[in-house]
């Protein structure tokens, strides 16, 4: 596409606003080491060490088995992302604008405000967690102080609101401030990683390969066989990612070119999570050999250390890593899709703003009330329910619109336009997303269903996109323009 070609001639304010519009390609500032710490902030958070950390001990699976397990789930992914992000990078428009064309032009505002729901409510949860790494830093320096009020000290709180106005201010300076956060975060976090390892390595000295060696050999309470281990963790670092696979067109709009793309998902995926669980692997091998036992949370491993400046890096570094993975996954994709639900009142800033509003109350009262309801199963929910979007998504885009779309049409309200459907529905697609939605929702309901594991997301995708085509087929699919 040239960019005269992205410039939209009739800019109905129902559909259009400047942040939702498309983004020329002289405004686009991204490459592959953007995209690469796209993914490093995703990974390396308390929870994405944790997760990596433990599949090494919770399936009775030889451990280069596990990593192999680790390495395709990368490329699983990678190839997700790449087929969702093409055609931001081909056209420059985010994900609630991108599914205008396989949804209808107002039907769009339906997987959006769900995608919201779940971005906004995770927010909130990631907040508090980003806040523990500050509490930690805090209480190292000043001490407990004592006195809990709705499940949080003092200097709880203090850290809770510190990292909630941190991330607004950061947020408030646009994508551009966002970008150079990734990109100075992710890295730091690597440099930590890699010095924490190499300190568990210096003590746990000739202890540490033995260590190893017990990971290695598979030893756990897992009752299942070696494929089904193998498929639970390929499944679950799937479904970890799941959360950015749908909108990653909200971050490849700012990407130069296709090829820039798919070398930062390249290096970001498949190479970048393999590095990382080694580096997790060695960690906690070392903790093994250390305390006796294997510490997979990293809160633990540093107050077990006992070191101030450890502790004082960690505590930087395990904020940064938290709130870059908060940005990228809960923050910047419901400030989008709040916008696309009304473009003349909300801009991508008061999206965030609302966003940050909401997630306040979750975050605050995490501890106190939200853990202990069973909302996140609910939530959890939601996010497997989405999973047949991404299959409408791509099925419709490069099989039906053959990766052609009427840039000018996704901004249109017109009755003729391409993407009007039915009073700007697609009727057919709901359709399609309600049978798929059964199974989804079924996944995690049914316990019958439990075993598919991380794979019920992927299934769900399929069962979307499979359904689409078949109600499309004898559907006349728009003109397109390029």
């Amino acid at each position: 596409m040239t960019d005269q070609e992205l410039d939209i001639q009739h800019r109905d304010p129902r559909l259009y606003n400047d942040d939702l519009a498309p983004i020329k390609s002289e405004r686009r500032t991204w490459g592959w080491f953007e995209i690469f710490n796209v993914w490093s902030n995703d990974i390396q958070s308390l929870f994405g060490y944790t997760l990596a950390a433990s599949l090494f001990i919770s399936y009775g699976l030889n451990g280069w088995a596990v990593m192999a397990a680790i390495v395709l789930a990368g490329f699983v992914v990678m190839v997700l992302v790449n087929l969702t992000g093409k055609p931001s990078v081909k056209y420059g428009i985010p994900f609630p604008v991108m599914i205008r064309a396989s949804m209808g032009v107002h039907g769009a505002n339906f997987p959006a405000m769900l995608r919201a729901i779940i971005g906004i409510f995770w927010y909130g949860v990631q907040t508090y967690f980003a806040s523990t790494a500050v509490s930690l830093l805090l209480t190292s320096l000043f001490g407990d102080p004592g006195g809990q009020w709705l499940g949080m000290t003092a200097l709880d709180w203090l850290s809770f609101v510190i990292v909630w106005c941190f991330q607004i201010a950061l947020f408030w300076q646009g994508i551009e401030r966002i970008k150079h956060f990734l990109n100075w975060a992710g890295p730091l976090v690597y440099v930590v990683m890699v010095v924490l390892m190499l300190i568990i390595w210096f003590q746990a000295g000739s202890d540490l390969l033995p260590a190893i060696s017990t990971i290695f050999s598979g030893a756990s309470d897992y009752e299942g066989n070696s494929v089904t281990a193998f498929m639970a963790i390929t499944g679950t670092m799937i479904a970890y990612f799941a959360a950015v696979v749908i909108n990653f067109g909200d971050f490849t709009r700012f990407v130069k070119s296709e090829r820039e793309m798919k070398l930062g998902n390249l290096l970001g995926l498949p190479l970048n999570v393999a590095f990382f669980s080694f580096i997790a692997l060695i960690i906690t091998a070392g903790t093994l050999a250390l305390f006796g036992e294997t510490l997979t949370n990293p809160s633990d491993i540093i107050d077990r250390v006992d070191s101030l400046p450890l502790t004082i890096v960690a505590a930087v570094t395990f904020f940064a890593a938290t709130v870059g993975i908060n940005l990228v996954a809960n923050f910047i994709p419901p400030a989008y899709d709040l916008a696309n639900l009304f473009p003349r009142r909300i801009s991508f800033r008061i999206g965030g703003l609302i966003t940050a509003v909401i997630a306040f109350f979750v975050g605050a009262l995490w501890m106190s009330v939200i853990s202990k309801i069973g909302i996140a199963g609910f939530v959890n929910a939601l996010g497997a329910v989405v999973a047949p979007f991404y299959g409408i998504i791509v099925v419709d885009y490069y099989l039906l619109k053959r990766q052609r779309l009427n840039i000018q049409d996704v901004f249109s309200c017109e009755s003729d336009g391409a993407y009007h459907y039915v009073k700007g529905w697609n009727r057919r697609a709901l359709v399609a997303f309600a049978l798929a939605a059964l199974f989804s929702v079924s996944s995690v309901w049914v316990p019958a269903l439990e075993a598919l594991g991380g794979y019920a997301w992927l299934i769900g995708a399929a069962l979307g996109g499979l359904f689409h085509y078949l109600l499309m087929l004898g559907q006349r699919q728009p003109v397109t323009t390029g």
